[in-house]
């Protein structure tokens, strides 16, 4: 009976590891789909490359549309850590909006992070803003 046990043991934890979060790093490349109030955010702007690569090496790069941003982040379980965030300032009269909501969201912030296939979803801890990016 023990040793069944003791074979059933590895089972069960290999099934339980299964069902957990499933939370990854967001390494690799992401455009953005949706930004803004976490219950009805905005479309992306058609034709506007918004993108943000996270490295392996807890550093990102991107563009918001007119201006480029870098930074650094930290994963701790299902959050992510914005840090350090500094971008160009350049002003884009028809895509402002967009730039500003989106720099709001990230700058240095903590936010929930969940990733479901091909996409990223960033939500503040407040749950009020969301940022929606697809990998490219």
């Amino acid at each position: 009976m023990k040793n069944k046990f003791l074979l059933l043991f590895p089972l069960i934890a290999l099934v339980l590891s299964a069902c957990s979060s499933g939370q990854t790093s967001p390494a690799g490349e992401w455009e953005l789909i949706a930004y803004g109030d976490a219950k009805d955010p905005a479309s992306a702007l058609p034709n506007v490359n918004t993108s943000i690569n996270f490295d392996e090496n807890g550093e990102f790069h991107g563009n918001v549309g007119c201006n480029v941003l870098r930074g650094t982040y930290e994963i701790n379980e299902d959050q992510v850590t914005i840090k350090q965030i500094v971008s160009t300032r350049k002003y884009c009269r028809d895509i402002a909006e967009q730039e500003n909501g989106v720099l709001g969201i990230l700058s240095d912030a903590v936010l929930h992070f969940q990733m479901d296939g091909d996409q990223l979803t960033l939500t503040s801890v407040d749950e009020m803003s969301i940022v929606v990016m697809k990998r490219k």
